[in-house]
């Protein structure tokens, strides 16, 4: 275990707690001393953790507390706010995804994003699926194309209830099923990570039960990460979970650790309800 200070947080104890990291799988997102301003306001102080590759970390906290602007750091979707500034050092394997040379575009194909809402396009099922694989030059024939739709499908548990009706709207489907779409979306362009923010928030109990167990269906094969303001949701899907108050982070590690034997004495007050 390993406290890192951070004298910028006058307000509160300012250790930061790491557990020790059970997982085998390798490193597969890094950040360094991550920042982020919007003007005058600092949303994020110095934040550093290590996310493992192949499956679920969870980011937890109040509202207003950064999770989901630190998501935004994974995949320079802070860079769409012209007030953003954001400073330190995100690695996807290794490699600088704040660099000059590093095309957004072709980053966001390699971090896939899940919104709170489902906001599937105005298209058909087929091409909303079909729409990134077409503009990152991933398939070339008909054929390929058709197998890259049936087989996000197929990943997203959609495809049984959408085969035959390729071409409706997919705006037509249930909130449950949108979700399910956009992350088959995400999927059909071979991404390595996975950000989800509130992915259930906006979805009734059963279709909130069917994307958990989607979730826990893809992180055989990517890194999810996960910001959510259910605990009993993060406590189901993760294996590491990471609490966020007041824009720093506040300790970071094995789930079942972070809910059972918490070391910060804020997490341990969130997670008992004493604030939140």
């Amino acid at each position: 275990m390993v406290s890192v200070t951070d004298p910028q947080n006058t307000a509160a104890p300012a250790a930061t707690v790491y557990h020790d990291q059970p997982s085998a799988n390798p490193i597969k997102v890094e950040t360094r001393s991550v920042s982020v301003r919007y003007g005058d306001t600092q949303a994020l102080h110095d934040v550093s953790i290590r996310i493992p590759d192949r499956g679920v970390t969870a980011f937890i906290g109040p509202s207003g507390c950064g999770k989901s602007t630190f998501l935004r750091c994974i995949n320079r979707m802070n860079d769409t706010i012209d007030s953003a500034r954001v400073s330190g050092s995100v690695l996807i394997d290794g490699e600088e995804v704040n660099s000059r040379a590093v095309d957004p575009v072709v980053l966001r194909a390699r971090v896939g994003m899940v919104f709170q809402k489902p906001n599937p396009f105005p298209k058909s099922i087929y091409d909303n699926v079909a729409y990134g694989p077409r503009i990152h030059g991933l398939a070339t024939k008909r054929e390929d194309l058709d197998a890259i739709v049936e087989a996000s499908l197929r990943k997203a548990g959609l495809w049984a209830e959408v085969e035959g009706r390729l071409g409706m709207p997919g705006t037509a489907l249930s909130g449950g099923q949108q979700q399910r779409l956009v992350i088959a979306r995400a999927i059909a362009v071979n991404p390595e990570v996975i950000l989800m923010d509130e992915p259930c928030s906006a979805l009734d109990p059963i279709a909130t039960a069917r994307i958990e167990e989607l979730i826990d269906e893809l992180r055989e094969n990517y890194c999810l990460i996960i910001v959510t303001h259910s605990m009993a949701q993060a406590a189901r899907v993760s294996q590491m979970t990471a609490f966020f108050h007041l824009g720093h982070l506040v300790e970071y590690g094995p789930t079942e650790d972070m809910f059972t034997n918490p070391h910060d004495a804020r997490t341990q007050d969130y997670i008992t309800g004493r604030f939140g």
